[in-house]
């Protein structure tokens, strides 16, 4: 059995992924952190695995703690930047056989629409992310559109694609989205919604749409538990859930 600490057990995502946890045959739920409570907590009950599902705020504190007493640590926080990913493999450089896994979706149709797009992405010029999500989100664009678009980009890059075409030569600020690594991407916060992800790819003539819905956050609890399962053979840094989906 292996034992699974989760943090930020209060909110909806932390309660799917308590909910989850105790309900697979291979696992035990010995701490659930929430806001004030201490970190001990999670040495404490000998928790195997850390799931992280907090705030951008506190989700570093945690992980150096976290990393520094051996336990191998699922990040599902977004809003993960290149300085956070280094300052984890810093960390992880000083844990030898202690994994981190920073997830940016743990919906396994979400990382199916983020390897679909990879692959499509080398065939069209034109190519723009529109990610909705709760009014409550507290970044933009999500870490799932981010990701998609490192990845959207480098498949171009390798396949010498070009910049896309685009004439625009007056615009509002945002009018055209953020870029991320040239990639544009448009963010919605609307109340009713969970997540929701397009990739929107044009030729001549044609228009291909990869879109994916996650309509509660029960979708996310296969990828939280393939995260779970998977971590402690990862030593290091792990980025997605390709890896232990077979999707690598």
């Amino acid at each position: 059995m292996t034992k699974v600490a989760v943090l930020g057990a209060r909110g909806k995502l932390g309660s799917a992924v308590c909910e989850a946890v105790e309900s697979a045959d291979d696992m035990e739920l010995v701490a659930r952190i929430g806001r004030g409570d201490e970190l001990s907590a999670i040495t404490d009950a000998g928790a195997e695995v850390a799931v992280d599902v907090t705030t951008l705020e506190a989700v570093m504190g945690n992980a150096e703690f976290c990393l520094s007493h051996g336990v191998h640590t699922v990040i599902g926080t977004s809003g993960f930047g290149p300085d956070r990913v280094e300052q984890l493999e810093a960390w992880l450089a000083k844990a030898p056989g202690v994994g981190a896994m920073v997830v940016p979706n743990f919906s396994v149709g979400a990382v199916l629409m983020m390897r679909f797009a990879e692959l499509a992405a080398a065939h069209f010029p034109s190519v723009e992310i529109v990610e909705t999500h709760h009014e409550r989100k507290a970044d933009a664009p999500s870490g799932t559109a981010r990701r998609t678009a490192e990845l959207v980009a480098a498949a171009r890059e390798q396949a010498g694609v070009g910049p896309a075409p685009d004439a625009t030569t007056s615009a509002l600020d945002g009018a055209r989205g953020a870029a991320v690594d040239g990639i544009p991407v448009h963010s919605l916060r609307m109340s009713g919604s969970v997540a929701h992800q397009e990739v929107i790819l044009g030729g001549v003539g044609e228009l291909l749409t990869i879109r994916h819905d996650s309509l509660s956050h029960a979708s996310f609890a296969h990828g939280v538990l393939a995260a779970i399962r998977g971590i402690g053979a990862r030593p290091g840094l792990t980025i997605g859930l390709e890896d232990v989906l077979g999707l690598a």
